[in-house]
């Protein structure tokens, strides 16, 4: 039967002849032409990843890395005596972002790779946890009740660290007046349970940076009067591969002193596939070494400290193989073409009288936009975001948080394959839609629609 299958028309084959849709394991087996056809063919409903203005995760990479990429699929990332030299080039990765942050000791350093940012963030959260345990009981105090401080736009990453590890998370609103946390009010929410403050570079429902240094001042302050000692935790999930190459006279890394970890994604700005992310400690004592895990491999030891134990080990020599093949150099050639077409759609879409920004790029290469007021009670954005959907263009519509949580902006993030080109097919199909909505007679219907975006 095997053989008869292999001879029938494709779309005639068992299981392309009758349903794609299976709940249950098939009885048989089918070819495996067969089963690729079945998948490819349900994926096509999928949207163009190039067209996907709301994800910041990277959707291309060259040849060559692909060819990496297939060469590593069975690397497990976690089985260091297998594979000891993808071992040792995860240790490289790090170093290196140890010395694009700016680590004071780079010999005195410790970092690791991990499935994206989000388990990062809960890696750097549980380090200030165990740090601030750690002081307390020294000290003969109690350890209950630890609170984390953060801006209300922080993602959702957050919310599920402070859920899953019993931390109170403490938002500081956002606000006309203070749209980031610049360290304003941090005297109302911080005291002898914060276990640290979190601080965004790169708020990802605008693309704007919180002040690093304004934040420390003000910690410095509080410090001061109450004897408090609060560090920092950069999420730099995006701005960590952003700003060391458009912005490097920025002080936002461990130049600062507070700064005592730093997580980012190496599938977002730092232009990988998805998923891995990083994270580096300013130095081991502010990894708690009862967090660490050693495992042995030629004849050695070696730190382990993840969540996830089996996880793929490709993403990491990707990850490597962008830093070799690029460089400075083309990280900062790319970041600066992103950042280009960011500014350049910006700028036109403040010439669009409908709207008004609220960022224009300049800090990572993302920004967002709002209706002004009153200009027509027809149409939101979210009518536009669907008729860009329409066209193929995937960019979101969302409402804002804290105090700001009453108004609705979009969104574009722009990453590299976002070519000028798109860029400006993009501009034209926003120009011909907000036309056409401001062009209605009668308000457009809003059944059904609202944010399709999470952070």
């Amino acid at each position: 039967m095997y053989q008869d299958e292999a001879l029938t028309p494709t779309f005639s084959r068992t299981g392309e002849a009758t349903t794609a849709r299976y709940t249950q394991i098939p009885d048989g087996s089918m070819l495996p032409e067969t089963a690729y056809r079945i998948v490819r063919d349900e994926t096509m409903l999928d949207g163009n990843a190039r067209l996907n203005l709301a994800t910041f995760v990277g959707t291309w990479m060259d040849e060559s890395a692909d060819k990496l990429y297939a060469d590593a699929f069975d690397k497990n990332m976690i089985d260091k005596d297998e594979y000891p030299a993808t071992a040792a080039i995860e240790e490289y990765c790090w170093r290196i972002l140890a010395d694009l942050w700016h680590a004071p000791d780079r010999t005195d350093v410790i970092g690791t790779s991990t499935i994206g940012s989000s388990e990062a963030c809960m890696l750097g959260g549980l380090a200030l946890k165990r740090r601030w345990q750690n002081a307390r009981r020294a000290a003969g105090k109690s350890t209950e009740k630890p609170n984390l401080i953060m801006s209300s736009a922080v993602q959702v990453c957050w919310e599920k660290f402070c859920n899953y590890f019993d931390v109170e998370m403490r938002q500081v609103a956002t606000t006309e007046e203070h749209p980031l946390m610049d360290g304003t009010s941090l005297e109302d929410v911080v005291d002898e349970n914060t276990i640290g403050v979190v601080v965004l570079m790169g708020v990802t429902y605008t693309g704007a940076y919180e002040p690093v240094m304004k934040v420390q001042a003000k910690l410095d302050d509080i410090q001061a009067k109450t004897g408090l000692d609060i560090p920092i935790h950069i999420d730099g999930a995006s701005g960590a591969m952003i700003a060391p190459f458009l912005q490097p006279e920025l002080e936002w890394d461990f130049r600062v002193p507070r700064v005592q970890s730093i997580n980012t994604s190496g599938h977002k700005y730092g232009l990988v596939y998805p998923g891995v992310g990083w994270i580096v400690w300013r130095n081991t004592a502010a990894l708690p070494e009862e967090l660490v895990f050693r495992v042995s491999y030629l004849g050695g030891s070696m730190p382990t400290f993840a969540l996830n134990f089996s996880r793929p080990g490709a993403q990491v020599l990707l990850q490597y193989y962008r830093f070799l093949r690029l460089g400075r150099a083309g990280y900062t050639s790319i970041q600066q073409a992103s950042q280009d077409v960011a500014r350049y759609l910006s700028h036109a879409v403040s010439e669009i009288d409908a709207f008004e920004l609220l960022t224009d790029g300049s800090d990572i290469p993302v920004f967002a936009w709002r209706l002004k007021p009153g200009h027509t009670d027809k149409w939101t954005l979210y009518h536009l975001s669907e008729r860009l959907r329409i066209k193929g263009w995937l960019v979101p519509a969302y409402p804002l948080s804290g105090e700001l949580e009453g108004q609705t902006v979009m969104r574009i993030v722009c990453r590299d394959g976002l070519s000028r080109d798109l860029a400006e097919d993009l501009l034209h199909d926003i120009r011909e839609e907000t036309e056409f909505l401001d062009s209605l007679d009668a308000p457009m219907p809003h059944p059904g629609l609202g944010p399709a975006f999470h952070h």
